[in-house]
């Protein structure tokens, strides 16, 4: 069942589907996590890492002290451990990911502001 995305989390309209969190002793959750356009996370990381593996639209991932990456359906990417990250849909279209972690005490950080985010899919626009 899809259900909203914690507001703590997000900025915009997310939603989430759990697909799979198998039994103790294993931690692997898989959610399909859909973005309204412009819809993203906070800066957070994952202390065992992420995998994200796009399914619709194209997602835009921000890493600290890199530049925006797009990610457009059928590629994945990785996040490393404790790599302080956000991700989320661009300006105009809905974006979906599959995201695979283990189940651990993930750390939330500061929202990506409106002028952050508007200068990175500005630069996008560019290229």
């Amino acid at each position: 069942m899809r259900a909203p995305a914690p507001a703590e989390w997000v900025t915009g309209a997310v939603s989430v589907v759990r697909l799979a969190a198998p039994g103790a002793p294993s931690r692997l959750r898989v959610d399909s996590v859909r973005f309204a356009p412009r819809a993203r996370t906070v800066w957070h990381r994952h202390p065992l890492g992420q995998v994200l593996h796009v399914t619709e639209g194209v997602a835009l991932v921000g890493r600290a002290g890199r530049p925006v990456e797009t990610v457009p359906a059928g590629a994945t990417v990785v996040i490393g451990a404790d790599e302080w990250h956000w991700h989320g849909a661009g300006p105009d279209v809905p974006m979906t990911h599959l995201a695979v972690q283990e189940a651990a005490a993930d750390e939330r950080g500061a929202p990506v502001p409106d002028a952050e985010y508007a200068s990175a899919t500005d630069q996008l626009r560019e290229h």
